[in-house]
């Protein structure tokens, strides 16, 4: 696949080196292309985690309350808003991402908030859903958040309702290049087992977990 003009260095650009502030001013900088950047990559996490989520609660969706985190440009409200779910918040670090949600008129409400410094605006309990790369250059972080959600899950702060999630390449991997995953995501074809992928290069996982409240 050939990617436009500058759409890989935008994104290395965020992935490589700076501290925080540098990276929120990339991504500010980036909010005018972003959509276009990863529809060229072929990005599906956000249609992975939405069709998780519908998967998960089969029932009408309308009054689910869900807080987007790190909702970036709005991706994932697209998704959910065409599942049904319609009452959507979101945060981010990036006062641009913020302004780029914003003009997509499906969150009822958006605050800044940089991920790990500052309290979530959310209550404790209800359920969290993760998606996740398993290309090669993610491979060291994923293994480390698996980590980190199986410990949690054994110390009782919460429980896994979705055993992991994948979306199926339908193409072997490009040369030169790490390729976002196309694949199945009506929920009957997402189901609760582990699909492997050995022919992908690069794919997404979703896991769903249940905050167990103290």
């Amino acid at each position: 696949m050939q990617l436009a003009a500058g759409v890989r260095e935008r994104v290395a650009a965020v992935h490589v080196g700076g501290g925080l502030p540098e990276r929120l001013r990339l991504y500010d900088g980036w909010a005018a292309r972003y959509d276009q950047d990863v529809a060229a990559l072929e990005y599906r996490a956000p249609e992975l985690a939405a069709a998780s989520l519908a998967f998960a609660f089969p029932a009408p969706p309308a009054g689910a309350r869900l807080l987007d985190v790190a909702c970036g440009t709005g991706l994932v409200a697209r998704e959910l808003h065409r599942r049904g779910f319609r009452c959507l918040h979101g945060v981010d670090g990036s006062a641009g991402m913020l302004e780029r949600a914003r003009s997509t008129g499906l969150y009822r409400r958006l605050l800044p908030c940089v991920v790990g410094r500052e309290p979530l605006p959310a209550p404790a309990g209800g359920f969290l859903c993760l998606t996740t790369r398993s290309n090669p250059s993610n491979l060291r972080y994923k293994v480390e958040l698996e980590a980190v959600l199986e410990r949690l899950e054994r110390q009782g702060a919460w429980q896994k309702e979705l055993t992991p999630c994948t979306m199926r390449c339908r193409r072997p991997p490009c040369p030169n290049q790490e390729q976002l995953c196309q694949g199945d995501t009506q929920p009957e074809k997402l189901s609760k087992h582990h699909t492997s992928l050995s022919s992908c290069n690069s794919c997404f996982k979703s896991l769903i977990f249940r905050q167990l409240c103290s």
